[in-house]
């Protein structure tokens, strides 16, 4: 078992919400938010995509060392081996058998040719392309997705029969039929997917061959990552000094403010660039610690996670110090203030609690923002590693395949697919949290 900084911080913070998802269920005023929450069909659907990304995510954080190659390696490696050791030559398009560019083949007989050579796995099996290839595809995506409808259909029957009873309400409400709904479309598909890629590259390879779809899904974690673990950072520096900063006022909150400006005055992108020049500097003279290009890579990926919590942390900071000054002035902390109530007591009681509306809107609305900015820096060089699978180095990539003539486009369009699915459930999901908590829009009371 070999456990990296991100992979310790991702189970982290796992734990931490379920620690507070079970905090927050038993409290009387969330269960309005909550029970709104569950009733929009939005919001159903949304999660149920998350949670399928938080899944692959999962799978990609246990690492270990494999047994073959010594290579450090995730469960999610395993399950794709055939993806990852499959590779070809150099490009191949979706669902091709031949290579996208012509090279000269020698034949049978000791001639050459100019010409497409066929594909060292995708399609092998096929003794006759052109009359068996569009079949052959139809057949397996209709078996793959009839695999993955039964598994749902089971599992979901055996779900019915032992919650029915007890959840009755909410399992047959609409909200809850469109979350199975989305199950039900999710694993068939994906099930259907993963059934051709045996057989095809269904996202067609890279220039040196490699399987877009691999990349593509393990991209899911540098996202994921990115989104959480920024916001684990940021959350503690944005909650304390923005409660201080309203609550005691003065001098404290002179401070405080001094500092979030100074921060915000700085361009973040040069303030990234530096941090990432010097993580690189000091891995260079320290090359005896991080010999493997994934620990590497893993703490590249940490330190863009802490700088880019450093430098966002100061919107919510600012949230938080308004409503604290608003907070401080209502008629049940003056009175616990009377009253002789320690201030340590009355910020954990009183204040923090009704703060937390706005803590929850801004970490789902920041989410996102942070998948797309991970995609912005993986482009422009100061992002993730260039040999940590991302979105944004995928993208970076299609730069020149976008030059050629003919166009390389599929790994561009692999990449926009995943993170505009993530992206879209994520933000479509925040809304409604947004209007489930926020009290202006009469959902949280």
């Amino acid at each position: 078992m070999v456990i990296l900084w991100t992979d310790a911080l991702i189970f982290l913070l796992l734990g931490l919400m379920l620690v507070l998802g079970l905090y927050l269920h038993q409290k009387e005023y969330m269960k309005r938010p909550l029970q709104q929450i569950g009733r929009s069909k939005v919001a159903m659907v949304s999660l149920v995509v998350l949670f399928f990304f938080m899944l692959v995510g999962l799978l990609d954080s246990v690492h270990f060392k494999s047994a073959k190659s010594n290579d450090i390696v995730s469960l999610l490696d395993v399950w794709a081996t055939p993806l990852r050791e499959q590779g070809e030559k150099t490009y191949s398009a979706p669902f091709a058998v031949y290579l996208y560019s012509k090279e000269m083949m020698t034949q049978a007989d000791g001639t050459q040719q100019w010409g497409y050579p066929r594909l060292q796995f995708g399609g092998a099996h096929l003794t006759d392309p052109e009359a068996q290839q569009t079949s052959d595809i139809t057949e397996k995506a209709l078996y793959g997705f009839a695999q993955g409808a039964g598994l749902v259909i089971f599992f979901l029957f055996l779900l019915w029969s032992v919650l029915l009873e007890q959840h009755k309400p909410f399992m047959n409400s609409s909200s809850a039929k469109a979350a199975w709904a989305m199950v039900f479309l999710i694993v068939s598909v994906n099930y259907a997917l993963i059934y051709l890629s045996g057989y095809y590259h269904v996202f067609g390879t890279d220039k040196v061959g490699e399987d877009v779809f691999y990349q593509a899904i393990k991209s899911i974690r540098t996202g994921l990552v990115i989104g959480t673990l920024t916001t684990l950072i940021m959350l503690p520096m944005a909650i304390i000094f923005g409660i201080l900063a309203g609550f005691f006022r003065g001098w404290v909150d002179d401070v405080i403010q001094y500092v979030y400006t100074t921060l915000n005055s700085i361009p973040s992108v040069l303030l990234i660039a530096a941090s990432i020049l010097m993580v690189q500097v000091y891995m260079a003279n320290h090359e005896e610690a991080y010999t493997s290009v994934i620990v590497r890579a893993d703490m590249r990926l940490l330190f863009l996670c802490l700088i880019l919590g450093v430098t966002s942390w100061t919107g919510l900071c600012r949230l938080l110090r308004a409503e604290t000054l608003k907070l401080r002035e209502m008629e049940y902390v003056q009175a616990a203030q009377a009253l002789g109530v320690r201030r340590r007591v009355i910020l954990l009681r009183h204040i923090l609690p009704n703060v937390m509306h706005i803590v929850l809107i801004s970490v789902v609305l920041d989410f996102s923002s942070l998948v797309l900015a991970e995609a912005v820096l993986s482009y422009i060089n100061i992002g993730v590693d260039p040999t940590t699978y991302s979105w944004g180095n995928m993208i970076n990539g299609a730069r020149l395949e976008m030059a050629r003539e003919p166009i390389v486009w599929w790994s561009l369009s692999a990449a926009f697919v995943f993170m505009f699915a993530l992206v879209l459930a994520a933000n479509l999901f925040a809304d409604t949290v947004r209007d489930a908590f926020d009290p202006r829009r009469g959902g949280y009371e």
